[in-house]
């Protein structure tokens, strides 16, 4: 307790020492490596008995931990799709953690209000109809795990099953999608409806797009009462979007929830050029977004919401004696699978806040003028092809030597540590992909790429 005690008593000295650090490397990054390049492995340590204090356990992580650090926050990291984190997104996860509030339920603190208020402003800067609600969550997978486990409650309640007090029993459900991203074959295990529960619906040639009449087919000829459409707003690798507003036609005849992936690609609506892609998207029973990659807060934070808060709280609402708290707001920890969870509003607010509306559209805009260069750039190369048109923000391609080795080609690239990419395959064919969705990235920065390819 000593040592705890007189770091609180040095907590001012101390924190001037981490916001030092912090704003030297968010300052160098674009000079340092964007990846570790040396593959760091766990320190071989054992736990001491006696503890050091926080301002020497300070410096052993700047000694050890990290040289070991990736540059993701930077604006050449192009990994993945992942975002940086804007600088008021940042101030908020200090103040997160500074007053640690516990978001379970209402009535101790504001945190819940503010949440509740970061879900409406999502709503409204995404052109979300009103009857929107939801809950902030860890990341896509989790808000498609609530996606999974609110629709298998609806298409068990159309069974007479009550699957979340009963279990999922003898209820028949039968999934439909055609690109699910790897987070949803994933939660369908979790849910306990079976990764084989997914019916694949073809896609249109040459494209990770579903074909409409393929699945309008497969729900009419389907047996199961319980049907449950995965649709993507953005794939993974090609960065296709699902015709919503037909296949929201045909979910309604059917009776088939529809849950929509749209983990980066729902910011496309902040656009006017790129809105039409999720025409139809208000149609959806249930949506999936993520806070880290575009709208550049840190980890973890994830986007879930669904036109059916009743459903959701009967999937996740639990009581105890200790959590009848009164409180008119409702308690986040029912629309969840966390009891206890942190602040994760308040990095958003503070963001949203700061930046506002104009903000998101011009870092969404700049990314995807970016992503174009590159492709551009890459449809004129002798050395590399592209291989499907840039739609977004993902650019992807792979060596044009027929035997070149891509993930040795994609090595050297990453080496270099002047970007990071990394790999994917395109219809059988492995090619690596460049995501652009960081606040910071610059033209100069793709000119950089374009150098190292």
């Amino acid at each position: 307790m000593t040592l705890m005690v007189d770091d609180l008593d040095r907590i001012e000295h101390l924190s001037t020492l981490i916001a030092e650090w912090s704003a030297s490397f968010l300052k160098q990054v674009d000079q340092q490596s964007v990846a570790a390049t040396n593959h760091p492995r766990p320190l071989d340590e054992p736990l001491a008995a006696d503890g050091l204090g926080a301002e020497e356990t300070f410096a052993e992580f700047k000694k050890h931990l990290a040289p070991g650090l990736s540059g993701s926050v930077g604006p050449r990291y192009l990994g993945f799709v992942t975002g940086g984190v804007t600088p008021a997104a940042m101030l908020g996860d200090w103040l997160t953690a500074a007053i640690d509030q516990n978001v379970m339920v209402a009535g101790d603190s504001i945190s819940t209000a503010v949440e509740l208020q970061v879900i409406e402003w999502l709503r409204s800067l995404f052109e979300l109809d009103a009857a929107y609600e939801g809950v902030l969550t860890s990341g896509a997978t989790t808000s498609n795990l609530l996606g999974m486990l609110t629709a298998r409650q609806f298409a068990g309640e159309i069974q007479d099953i009550d699957i979340a007090s009963e279990g999922i029993g003898k209820a028949e459900i039968e999934i439909f999608s055609a690109c699910p991203h790897a987070s949803i074959r994933k939660v369908i295990g979790f849910s306990g409806m079976g990764r084989n529960a997914i019916t694949e619906v073809p896609c249109l040639p040459g494209s990770e797009e579903m074909d409409v009449a393929a699945l309008e087919q497969l729900l009419t000829h389907s047996q199961a009462p319980g049907k449950i459409v995965i649709a993507s707003a953005g794939t993974v690798t090609g960065t296709d979007f699902d015709d919503l507003t037909q296949t929201t036609l045909l979910c309604k005849a059917h009776n088939a929830w529809l849950h929509v992936d749209a983990a980066f690609g729902l910011f496309s609506r902040l656009v006017p050029k790129y809105k039409s892609l999720t025409n139809g998207i208000n149609g959806a029973d249930s949506i999936t977004c993520d806070g880290h990659k575009w709208l550049n807060v840190p980890y973890d934070c994830g986007i879930f919401l669904t036109k059916h808060p009743t459903l959701l709280q009967r999937t996740c609402s639990v009581s105890a004696p200790y959590l009848a708290v009164s409180d008119e707001l409702p308690s986040l920890m029912d629309r969840g699978i966390e009891n206890s969870r942190r602040f994760r509003a308040l990095p958003i607010w503070m963001s949203l806040k700061a930046y506002g509306r104009q903000g998101y559209r011009d870092l969404v805009s700049r990314n995807c003028e970016q992503a174009s260069l590159l492709a551009d750039w890459i449809s004129k190369s002798s050395s590399y092809e592209l291989l499907t048109p840039c739609k977004l923000n993902v650019v992807v391609f792979r060596p044009s030597e027929s035997k070149s080795d891509v993930q040795q080609k994609l090595t050297e690239i990453n080496q270099t540590g002047l970007v990071y990419l990394t790999p994917g395959n395109w219809f059988g064919t492995p090619c690596i992909r460049a995501a652009f969705s960081n606040w910071r990235t610059e033209k100069a920065d793709v000119d950089i790429v374009c150098s190292v390819l």
